[in-house]
């Protein structure tokens, strides 16, 4: 029986380039479908349901489908490959946005947050990418293909808050609301991302990696850094960085959309605040994920707490009628995420052993999306009975929690 020879490490640089290039694209589609959660999906819940106090429902409520959604895309990937994985998650998150529109159209508040829950269980696919940029990467440039793959999402995430006025408009010409708009660009962009993954993404880069990773962790099982038995404190610090950033990032900016409005900014303000933010989200992946390569993951996640808590700061300070200090403090918030999550991409990627590394950065996202469902869903309620500035500060204040967890990683590793 004739036995096909293994990939050459010049042929596994090939298509690692060419696998990229694939997520790349797909990425920036998914990042304007992606936008218009973060956007408009807080005031589509306000008009709706007519309560500021229920405005952070629909975060809560895509983030819990974010959780179910990366347990699961998780499982799919390590089964059956990236591919499938990453092309159902956009597809779902296509069939989401459609409810959402058609729940908002209909003026039924079940089927709209219904359709969020759903549109959430597939936004989660743009995160979950980050691992598949890694698969073929050598250990040494994991940091840095993790950031490529987020970077890619920051022409989609920046363009789609400020497209609302073109896609509102198309909206209300189709007899719409507005405020679908850019749902309704959620729908084609999804649609486009999971095609892209179908036709081209092959090989499929998780099944191309498994077999050679797996022969090394059997030569020498728990005794290298990426051995079975160093998983557990990578992954736990890993998931503790990326969770508490999550909390925080996803409760002060579901809250400020409509802590602007109600001081009197419009939709266009709204969106060049949200845009920035995202922008910040995404745009300095590379470095963050170079500085993850060069000092390591534990630093990066340290310095991404202080990054936070001087956002949290900087948004309760800010006056309500500036929109340029407002600006800055999304744009802070939105580099302290993409820092923690660099870094606890970098820690869990390093830590979990190949056989079941997908499963294992599913159930790490998992827990950053239950973080995001919690600040959803508390920040509307301590806006409604405290105001945004307690808010922004008590999150800023959590921030820190990241400094400690660190710590604690770096004392059991030199023990």
């Amino acid at each position: 029986m004739t036995q096909t020879a293994p990939p050459t490490a010049a042929e596994y640089s090939r298509e690692q380039r060419r696998a990229l290039r694939v997520i790349v694209v797909s990425q920036v589609l998914g990042g304007a479908g992606m936008a218009a959660g973060i956007t408009v999906g807080a005031l589509l819940a306000e008009d709706l349901l007519g309560s500021t106090s229920l405005a952070g429902l629909p975060a809560a409520l895509f983030t819990i489908g974010a959780a179910l959604g990366a347990a699961v895309l998780g499982r799919v990937c390590q089964r059956f490959g990236r591919r499938p994985g990453l092309a159902l998650g956009n597809a779902v998150a296509a069939l989401g946005s459609a409810g959402v529109v058609a729940g908002a159209a209909a003026r039924w508040p079940v089927l709209l947050l219904t359709a969020l829950f759903v549109y959430g269980a597939g936004t989660v696919t743009g995160l979950l990418a980050r691992y598949a940029g890694a698969d073929l990467a050598p250990p040494e440039r994991r940091g840095r293909a993790s950031g490529t793959v987020l970077f890619a999402m920051t022409l989609g995430a920046v363009a789609g808050p400020n497209l609302i006025g073109p896609t509102g408009s198309l909206a209300d010409a189709w007899g719409l609301p507005r405020l679908t708009g850019p749902f309704l660009l959620a729908v084609a962009a999804y649609t486009a991302a999971a095609l892209v993954l179908l036709v081209w993404l092959r090989p499929d880069p998780l099944l191309l990696t498994q077999p050679r990773e797996t022969g090394a962790a059997v030569a020498g099982p728990g005794s290298g850094p990426h051995g079975p038995g160093r998983a557990a404190p990578g992954v736990i610090t890993g998931a503790t960085v990326m969770i508490t950033a999550q909390l925080v990032m996803i409760t002060v900016m579901t809250m400020t959309p409509v802590h602007m409005t109600a001081h009197g900014h419009g939709t266009q303000a709204v969106g060049l605040v949200i845009a920035l933010h995202v922008g910040a989200m995404f745009l300095p992946s590379p470095l963050s994920g170079l500085l993850a390569d060069r000092i390591g993951g534990r630093r990066v996640g340290a310095a991404a707490g202080v990054v936070l808590l001087g956002a949290g700061l900087s948004a309760a300070l800010a006056p309500p009628a500036s929109t340029m200090l407002l600006a800055c403090a999304l744009v802070l918030l939105g580099v302290g995420w993409n820092l923690a999550l660099l870094g606890g991409t970098a820690l869990i990627t390093d830590a979990a052993p190949a056989e079941n590394r997908a499963a294992v950065q599913g159930m790490a996202d998992v827990g950053m999306s239950v973080a995001g469902a919690t600040g959803g869903m508390v920040s509307g309620l301590v806006v409604g009975g405290s105001g945004y500035p307690t808010l922004a500060t008590a999150a800023g204040a959590l921030a820190l929690a990241v400094i400690p967890a660190v710590a604690l990683s770096n004392g059991r590793r030199r023990g």
